[in-house]
């Protein structure tokens, strides 16, 4: 029996932990390429293809496409895969804070009969969220709290003095549009918080930098008609990339081997 072609779009610290990661397990299943416009250089493993264009990538047909690049291959790239068939595991879910992009997904993924696949990140309980939503929420919170140094390269670098931090300091609250839109790379969670819960606009966000912070740490508060609850994570970071969690590299490796599993659980 032939392996399926899994591909992911970019070959940055999340796809490579995926290639990794599925090599060493036992599932058979291995990422065969990946989609990167052809000015942009990088190494590949062995034996690994790159496509260069989208429309050389659909020649290809394969079976399921990781994205695993920015926000603007969710708007541009992900609608092109779905029109065509081919199921996508979206990361860069803080680009679906947009209507119109969502709009966008939704109508490939009905024209070519295929799945868009939003992945969980390094959040738990969102089934429980996405339960308790079906009786009414009256309020969704997301904390994230992480090493100053997790926050470089975005927005909190021109409001704090990063590198010298001395205490843990709120940088940023307000809803999950503003905190999608700002911080792309390290809110991938309030996205999926907002998605599972009362929406982006809804949806309540703190931003914290903390220098005595060891890893990465989420914490999801939700009160409604069901009750409440406080679920909090203390998460590594992935070793390649200190901005991302690991357990978000490890949600797109789960959300690979469900798809290709013929039992969900």
């Amino acid at each position: 029996m032939t392996s399926p072609l899994i591909v992911s779009i970019g070959f940055g610290a999340m796809a490579r932990s995926l290639a990794a990661s599925l090599e060493k397990g036992g599932s058979g299943l291995r990422l065969g390429g990946f989609l990167l416009p052809e000015h942009l250089p990088t190494d590949a493993p062995a034996g690994m293809r790159r496509w260069n264009s989208v429309d050389d990538l659909i020649a290809a047909r394969p079976d399921l496409v990781i994205e695993c690049a920015t926000h603007a291959a969710v708007r541009e790239t992900v609608p092109q895969l779905l029109e065509a068939g081919i199921d996508v595991v979206i990361v860069s879910i803080g680009a679906l804070g947009d209507a119109g992009t969502v709009a966008r997904i939704e109508a490939a993924a009905k024209t070519g009969r295929a799945r868009a696949i939003a992945v969980s990140g390094a959040i738990g309980g969102l089934d429980v969220l996405r339960s308790a939503r079906l009786a009414g929420l009256d309020s969704v919170a997301y904390i994230g709290r992480k090493p100053p140094i997790a926050w470089k390269g975005t927005p909190a670098e021109r409001l704090l003095d990063l590198p010298n931090l001395k205490e843990a300091t709120v940088f940023y609250e307000g809803d999950a549009v503003e905190a999608a839109r700002d911080y792309p790379k390290n809110t991938n969670v309030t996205a999926a918080v907002a998605l599972a819960g009362l929406g982006f606009q809804n949806t309540k966000v703190r931003l914290i930098a903390d220098p005595a912070a060891s890893g990465n740490t989420h914490e999801l508060e939700a009160k409604g008609a069901f009750g409440s609850f406080h679920i909090l994570l203390n998460n590594k970071p992935l070793p390649e990339n200190p901005k991302t969690s690991w357990l978000a590299a490890l949600s797109v490796e789960q959300a690979v081997l469900r798809h290709f599993s013929s039992l969900e659980v």
